[in-house]
């Protein structure tokens, strides 16, 4: 087996891991939201409506990938409204970035780690994998 063709077979185990790790994974989704809740709440970042409804969109997401069957249909149809919702939103957000970037407007800022374009962006890659774990996981038998 080559190089190349072990690297393949350990990405394509991760999704696998992370459905086995489930539980694990939604509530870090809820550390995430709820840390990122307690900086904006303390006024320590700019309190901004788009990063609200993110970090919201992924701490339900991580609660329903918790729930005993995340299969369910209404698990499911939850999960895709409220991924759509906060997909649409980063998306906008996100995009705003690019149209400063490519007016010249665009700067990182002392605090480069905050910069919302790059947050959003996290945000759009957090959510996504949120949504495909929950549609992804199939009930034991």
């Amino acid at each position: 087996m080559s190089d190349s063709q072990s690297l393949g077979m350990r990405i394509e185990g991760i999704p696998s891991l992370l459905l086995k790790q489930r539980v694990w994974v939604g509530l870090a989704a809820i550390v995430i939201c709820g840390a990122t809740w307690a900086v904006d709440l303390f006024e320590v970042v700019y309190q901004c409506p788009f990063c609200r409804a993110q970090r919201t969109v992924i701490g339900l997401l991580g609660l329903l990938l918790m729930l005993p069957n995340p299969a369910h249909w209404i698990t499911r149809y939850l999960s895709a409204v409220f991924a759509v919702f906060g997909l649409s939103v980063g998306a906008t957000q996100h995009f705003r970035g690019w149209a400063r970037i490519m007016g010249g407007e665009f700067e990182w800022g002392e605090q480069w780690y905050l910069n919302s374009w790059l947050l959003s962006g996290f945000a759009l890659f957090i959510i996504v994998g949120l949504l495909l774990l929950i549609w992804s996981y199939q009930k034991a038998e």
